[in-house]
């Protein structure tokens, strides 16, 4: 892909061009994948990556995504090895922000593309609801509010945020 001032994903062998986010998308994301990046620093379970870190999703056409933070088990990590590249598979974990501007047919595509992928599960926040949507395969998606605690240590060894943490 063409490096530049625009984030870019591809899509089934298409380049989608992605506006830059704005202030709360970026604060979000990036106070969730420092609660996640604080967890798997304590455990020593694993990698975790921030936003614009492309993923191997698909070939021929190929699909790379980059999530707003994502988590690679250790085992995973020692297997494959470090690349300067895109990771050459799905993450366990990944993380997503809503922007004001996302469509959901957009949202439940690239959910789709993740679960399918391989990933363990994706964790939807939505700023405006203050809402973290849990999804683990195509038919189950939990919605949680401020209270909740979530329990994602199949996708992250030990991984018990809380909503309110990951909104900060």
């Amino acid at each position: 892909m063409p490096r530049g001032r625009w984030r870019r994903e591809l899509v089934r062998g298409e380049l989608r061009v992605m506006e830059p986010t704005g202030i709360e998308h970026g604060r979000i994301a990036l106070i969730a994948g420092g609660v996640l990046l604080a967890h798997v620093r304590k455990t020593g379970s694993g990698v975790v990556l921030g936003a614009e870190t492309g993923f191997v999703l698909a070939s021929d056409p190929d699909t790379v995504r980059a999530p707003d933070a994502a988590f690679i088990s250790q085992e995973r990590f020692d297997r494959i090895g470090s690349t300067t590249k895109y990771w050459p598979e799905a993450p366990d974990f990944a993380i997503e922000v809503l922007s004001p501007g996302d469509r959901p047919g957009e949202v439940r595509k690239k959910l789709r593309e993740w679960l399918a992928a391989g990933t363990i599960a994706v964790v939807v926040l939505d700023p405006a609801e203050q809402t973290a949507t849990v999804h683990r395969n195509r038919r189950e998606a939990w919605v949680h509010g401020s209270e909740d605690t979530l329990d994602l240590s199949d996708a992250v060894p030990d991984f018990h945020p809380t909503v309110a943490e990951l909104f900060g």
